[in-house]
């Protein structure tokens, strides 16, 4: 197996392009991270929505009054995304408020972030699907979130879909759902990942030639 890229986009063009969230899941698996995949609430929002990047955090709070300046540790926190960033959004997670929408996802993207996973509720969901910007969250709720929540910090680390995620952590969403890879482990999971996925062809390969399931995975202990 090569060496993994060391620039960080290529690194994250790879994993889009070879990996997908269930065999980064079984590999952080068995590197001793066992609960490392967010709660099934966390969707996504529309069709085929997929996204690779690191972690950019934010923890909100409800509350119960309208606030002078709802918005300014939101607009903050959205405006320090980089290329490459994950808006990761911990409300909760909250039944009260909406985090997220179209205009913070034009924002996001504007900065150059890759998608945006909400432990909570999105609206502008209609034009969230129409600009093609993945986003994963747990309902839709078409309320503002002025006077329901506020952001109290970003940067952090935070609990988002039942993980904690820390800033800058490896994030890929799927269909299956969202799996965090912690940074300090991600170049040994990355590596296993590929590797699982070359083993994964071969068994496909087996199975289709018509050896049983048991002859397969007693040869390559892939299942």
């Amino acid at each position: 197996m090569p060496a993994l890229p060391k620039h960080d986009q290529e690194r994250l063009d790879l994993v889009a392009s070879r990996l997908y969230t269930a065999v980064l899941s079984d590999v952080v698996d068995s590197l001793g991270f066992r609960n490392q995949a967010m709660d099934a609430r966390v969707r996504p929002v529309w069709d085929g929505a997929t996204v690779v990047g690191r972690a950019h955090t934010l923890l909100t709070v409800d509350i119960f009054e309208v606030r002078p300046d709802p918005y300014r540790m939101e607009i903050d926190a959205v405006d320090s995304l980089k290329p490459g960033d994950v808006l990761i959004g911990a409300t909760g997670p909250s039944t009260r408020t909406c985090l997220w929408g179209e205009l913070l996802s034009t924002a996001a993207r504007g900065r150059g972030a890759t998608g945006a996973v909400i432990d909570g509720y999105v609206r502008d969901v209609r034009q969230i699907r129409e600009m093609a910007f993945p986003v994963f969250a747990a309902g839709m709720k078409p309320v503002d979130s002025a006077g329901r929540s506020v952001v109290v910090e970003y940067g952090t680390p935070v609990s988002c879909g039942d993980v904690l995620v820390h800033e800058g952590d490896l994030i890929m969403a799927d269909v299956d759902g969202v799996i965090v890879v912690p940074r300090h482990v991600e170049e040994d999971a990355i590596r296993l990942a590929l590797e699982k996925v070359e083993g994964e062809n071969r068994t496909r390969d087996a199975l289709l030639s018509g050896m049983t399931i048991g002859e397969v995975y007693a040869k390559y202990g892939i299942l």
